[in-house]
């Protein structure tokens, strides 16, 4: 009964997008005050619905209800509660079902909380969200049904893919699609503004904190991707270049990007017409990521929807929703009026410059991901482009980016002085040749790992230095400054938090990258490895039984001038229903970097393989991730952010009468 729910009130759900879409549309074309009013009720119903139908999935996963065929191909009876929860947005059609949610969920936050938007805006928003709402919705109900029952249920599930069985997984898309998703937020207004013909620091003010939200979820998104690959499968990595880790890259540039022009907008009433092409981009590129993953036109450990029917309905879908709003931009955005003029030398040409490197650099990812494919539609050739292509293509935009980042806060809007602003930069450029000499004389490497080492350090530096301007650190008692740092603005002080953790994952990236030492080698019981300034002693291999797979775990000692100072048990696991084997690695970390062990296959003589790693400033990489996400919370609790201009000066003008 309970399946039967969820299906109808996805077909209700579906019914209640198609009015969504056009008559608040209909009615803010024609000035309807009652068709504008039925935006609201429309979006909170929307959710309602799509609620229901997610938490009757998630009750038939959490029962282990098999006359679910969703539930038969994607749980079993024995796997932990949080796998079985997570099971459900661990497959096509359930992710789906997430992917609306988080959808309406926002239509329904700017319908609650969207007050001091114009009516005839705040129509046309939530009208766009209804209509992308309407082609998923589409989607699911006639190709992707979730709720499919089984004639002659069996006895228990197939289980879950057991790489998808971990904590990291079971967090890691919600944070991923509260991303991709909040981009369509961006995308309605950016759409409702060419169709109004009218952006103005107003628009822009309403932008940014759905962009940031969006931005915030989507950088612990990925970060948290990374971290579940280092650690889960065993090859001592956290980016390799996999077709889908670029596609969630290619929105977060785009919205990085769209996030700085915004205020560019908001401040200066400029950049108009590139901030509408951004938001259209950002959220194109989140389409064109599902697109990709849900087709399985491209081999991943993720694409797992193969139905060609479901790749053309998605194309379709992507084809229509990029090439509807970009033709709508190429007829409205000529007729929108730019903004205040601006020297190239200012905070304007700063964030302008970077926005283009930005931009560009999601280019060459888009290239590099989508390539092979379309050589293959168009010559039946098959290729595959990894790091070596984006090592070359994207690493070296990213020194003229982090160089201009350091330095743009320093820079005045308008119009500024560079030679004024280079004095303000001396101690982050001190920072970026003492960094690259240090680690240039006392440990040597790859010319590019020394480049970045010390780019690192000049950003972090730069961004405590404009942190020290703000407050006036050192030119007047501490007590001055402490005042000055509480009333700093919120946004102010999340922008520092941002660059800094930027720096940190720079820096751990490059080392990691740059530096790593790798030991494998057959090891018998009492033989003792290298690695770094560790050495590593094998000290057997247990039997254990996990609630539902059975693993060979390897005891390791970790020795450190002959004294033990830890013990590791990297396993090998077996999960008895699918058979399939996993790899579950131990690591030791500092905090300046990880001991990171694998246990390989055994041998017939009685010796089992090891893979040893050392990773230097490795967790920066997370350290960094999880500064910028602080930092994109921080902005968003600002209250200007949270309080808009125009309903302060709503407030003013009754005042004023």
């Amino acid at each position: 009964m309970i399946p039967e729910l969820g299906h109808y009130a996805l077909v209700l759900a579906l019914v209640v997008a198609l009015l969504q879409g056009t008559l608040p549309l209909w009615g803010a074309a024609r000035g309807d005050a009652r068709l504008i009013g039925l935006a609201r009720p429309a979006a909170l119903l929307q959710l309602l619905l799509i609620a229901l139908a997610f938490l009757a999935l998630t009750w038939s996963h959490v029962v282990s209800d098999f006359t679910v065929a969703n539930v038969v191909a994607n749980s079993h009876s024995t796997k932990p509660l949080l796998y079985k929860i997570s099971g459900v947005w661990g497959n096509h059609e359930g992710s789906l079902v997430l992917w609306v949610l988080i959808l309406a969920l926002f239509g329904a936050a700017v319908a609650l909380f969207g007050r001091n938007l114009p009516p005839s805006l705040k129509a046309r928003v939530i009208g766009v969200q209804g209509l992308i709402a309407l082609g998923f919705l589409a989607f699911l109900v006639f190709t992707s049904n979730p709720f499919l029952r089984l004639e002659v249920p069996p006895p228990d599930g197939q289980d879950l893919n057991p790489l998808l069985q971990d904590p990291g997984l079971a967090f890691h898309p919600p944070l991923l699609y509260l991303g991709y998703v909040g981009f369509s937020l961006v995308f309605a207004f950016a759409v409702a503004a060419l169709l109004e013909g009218k952006v103005d620091p107003a628009w822009a003010r309403w932008v940014r904190p759905w962009t940031l939200a969006a931005w915030t979820a989507l950088t612990g998104g990925i970060a948290l991707g990374s971290w579940w690959a280092y650690y889960e499968l065993g090859w001592g990595g956290w980016w390799f270049w996999d077709p889908v880790e670029n596609v969630s890259l290619i929105p977060w540039l785009c919205g990085t990007a769209l996030l700085h022009s915004a205020l560019v907008v908001e401040k200066r009433d400029a950049l108009k017409v590139w901030t509408l092409l951004l938001a259209i981009l950002a959220f194109s590129a989140s389409l064109i990521g599902t697109f990709v993953v849900r087709s399985g036109v491209l081999t991943s450990v993720h694409a797992f929807a193969v139905d060609p029917a479901r790749g053309v309905f998605i194309l379709v879908l992507l084809l229509i929703a990029i090439g509807g709003s970009l033709a709508l931009f190429a007829i409205r955005a000529p007729a929108l009026r730019g903004g205040g003029l601006f020297a190239p030398v200012s905070r304007e040409g700063g964030l302008l410059l970077n926005n283009l490197l930005l931009s560009t650099a999601a280019a060459t990812v888009f290239v590099g991901t989508l390539y092979p494919l379309f050589l293959e539609l168009a010559t039946g050739e098959k290729i595959s482009i990894g790091p070596p292509f984006f090592d070359k293509t994207f690493v070296p935009l990213a020194i003229p980016l982090v160089l201009v980042m350091g330095a743009g806060p320093f820079l005045a809007w308008k119009r500024a002085d560079l030679g004024a602003v280079l004095p303000r930069l001396a101690l982050a450029g001190l920072g970026l040749v003492a960094a690259a000499l240090v680690t240039a004389i006392w440990i040597g490497g790859p010319v590019m790992a020394v480049v970045f080492l010390g780019l690192a350090a000049y950003l972090f530096l730069a961004a405590l230095a404009e942190l020290a301007e703000r407050i006036r650190l050192f030119r007047g008692p501490l007590s001055e400054s402490w005042n000055r740092l509480s009333g700093l603005p919120r946004a102010a002080l999340g922008t520092t938090l941002a660059h800094a953790g930027l720096a940190l994952a720079i820096a751990g990236m490059t080392a990691s990258s740059a530096f790593k030492e790798e030991v494998v080698q057959f090891a018998l019981r009492g033989d003792t490895l290298p690695v770094g300034s560790y050495q590593v002693r094998f000290d057997g291999v247990e039997r254990i039984q996990g609630p539902n797979y059975a693993a060979d775990g390897a005891i390791l000692t970790v020795l450190s001038d002959g004294q033990a100072i830890a013990t590791l048990k990297p396993q090998r696991r077996l999960y008895t229903v699918q058979q399939r084997l996993t790899t579950e690695a131990a690591i030791r970390t500092t905090g300046l970097g990880d001991l990171y062990t694998v246990l390989g296959e055994p041998q017939p003589d009685g010796r089992w393989t090891l893979r040893l790693y050392w990773e230097p400033l490795v967790p920066w990489i997370w350290i960094g991730a999880f500064l910028m996400a602080a930092g994109g919370l921080t902005s968003l609790s600002d209250r200007r952010l949270r309080v808009g201009v125009p309903r302060r000066r709503q407030a003013q003008a009754q005042a004023a009468e």
